[in-house]
């Protein structure tokens, strides 16, 4: 793809936007991996000690995977890697709860939106268990 290509200013963008939208949920954030130019994904770390991984690639694959496992026992996980095909919204896909529990997923395609759709659930899921 070249190197002027990278996903740094999304990130950036996103981590932004968590930080300027959701700070009474959010305990920290943080790019990871890969070289400082071309990171391999944001991690947001919540009040509750959980945290979701924010995976991008220049070609529009995503995962954007809740990690509260320690907490509650749950994952949850937005994705459209094409490994669902008997899910209407293919290749698109949400695992509630459990890898094993997939259901239809109509996340946004833009970053984002579908950040702050997914920001708006995790708070809803937090103010659920206080």
């Amino acid at each position: 793809m070249g190197d002027l290509l990278t996903l740094l200013p999304v990130y950036l963008k996103l981590k932004q936007t968590a930080e300027s939208f959701y700070p009474d949920i959010l305990r920290s954030t943080k790019i990871i991996g890969g070289k400082t130019s071309d990171p391999n994904k944001l991690r947001i770390y919540f009040i509750n000690e959980s945290f979701i991984d924010v995976w991008l690639t220049l070609d529009g694959d995503y995962s954007y995977h809740w990690e509260s496992t320690l907490q509650n026992g749950l994952i949850h996980r937005w994705d459209n890697a094409p490994d669902h095909p008997k899910i209407t919204s293919f290749p698109k896909h949400f695992h509630k709860g459990s890898r094993q529990n997939v259901k239809e997923s109509y996340l946004n395609d833009n970053p984002e939106n579908a950040l702050i759709e997914i920001l708006d659930f995790i708070k809803t899921q937090l103010e659920r268990s206080e």
